[in-house]
Order: C-alpha cells, then sequence, then structure tokens
C-alpha cells in the first residue's frame, strides 16, 4: 500500500481526476486525518462541528477534483476548500471573529529567513497555538504539524507569500515568549 503523501503525487491525482476510484479513495484517505486536525483548529476544538464540516469539504472535493487544473497543487487546493468551509461554519455559528492582533500581523515585515523552530516547541505546538491569534496559529500549524511549505499555505489561505511569512515570524516569537526555557 502506497505511503499516505503518495496518494498526493501528480500523478495519482490525475488518476483519481479521471475516474480512478482506487487513487480517488486513497486521496481522499490521506487527506481526512490533517484536514480533520486543521478544521477542528479552525474550529475551536468543536470535534462534531470539524466532523461535520470535514464531510462537506471532502464532498465538496469529490466534486471538484475533475476540474484541478495544477495536480501538484492539490493538498493545498484541500487545505483553501477546507478553510474557507470552517470559517463559513464558523461564521454561521457566530464564533468566528477577527483577533485585533491579526491586522498588526499583516504590518510585519517578513523575516528574510525561514525561522528558526526548536524541535522542543514542536512537541509543545499543539497545546500552546490556542492562546496565539488565530492567524498566528493557524499558519504555524500548517506548516509545523501539517507539513505544507510556505507556498502551499499561501495558497491555501488565499494570502501573500510574504504575509505568510510574518504570521509564522510571530507566531514563534510569541511561542518563544510564551513558553521561555523550552525556547532556548
Amino acid at each position: 500500500m502506497p505511503a499516505p503523501h503518495d496518494a498526493l503525487s501528480p500523478l495519482q491525482v490525475a488518476r483519481a481526476q479521471t475516474g480512478d476510484r482506487a487513487a480517488l479513495d486513497r486521496l481522499l484517505q490521506a487527506l481526512q486525518a490533517p484536514l480533520y486536525a486543521h478544521v477542528r483548529g479552525l474550529l475551536d476544538g468543536d470535534a462534531h462541528a470539524a466532523e461535520d464540516v470535514l464531510q462537506d469539504v471532502l464532498l465538496t472535493i469529490c466534486r471538484r477534483l475533475p476540474a484541478l487544473r495544477e495536480p501538484q497543487l492539490a493538498r493545498a487546493w484541500a487545505y483553501r476548500i477546507a478553510t474557507r468551509e470552517a470559517v463559513r461554519r464558523a461564521r454561521r455559528d457566530r464564533r468566528f471573529t477577527t483577533d485585533a492582533d491579526e491586522d498588526a500581523l499583516d504590518a510585519v515585515a517578513a523575516p528574510a529567513h525561514e525561522p528558526a523552530f526548536e524541535p522542543e516547541l514542536v512537541a509543545a505546538l499543539p497545546g500552546a497555538l490556542a492562546g496565539l491569534p488565530r492567524a498566528s496559529g493557524t499558519v504555524l500549524r500548517l506548516h509545523y504539524l501539517d507539513g505544507l511549505t510556505y507556498g502551499e499555505i499561501a495558497e491555501a489561505l488565499e494570502i501573500p507569500l510574504g504575509t505568510v511569512k510574518s504570521r509564522l515570524a510571530y507566531g514563534l516569537a510569541t511561542l518563544r515568549t510564551r513558553l521561555g526555557p523550552l525556547a532556548r
């Protein structure tokens, strides 16, 4: 059986697009857990709402997959669908508000190089995301927990690459301050 990331290879995505049911099943299985975690994070941990949204997301992926023009962007495309659906659901349930800090995040200059992230912080990341502004927490989760590249995050969230880097740098700086000795 192929590894989960193999199901997201452009060849496998193309097979799923052309009606290969087994390839589609592998694609959906590879996306299910990471998209669930992403949606649940956007919905403040509400497992029931996340399950409902995930079902809608997977159906949307199935319906729209044949129209995906660039199979190599399938992962970012799926995260974009998930993000939109989760935000739509959160707004409907009136739980999604813009953090005041999010506007300030966009004004932070993007770092010239990728910010260093110590391995000790990776282990603390899932629990530490709760107190961060939603914008930074989402970018940190997508990059360090879900393994998306900066470009994939920019595509998924429909924000400029510089904004991804700024939010990542801000989130890391906040975590280092909050976690103190762990961040050294």
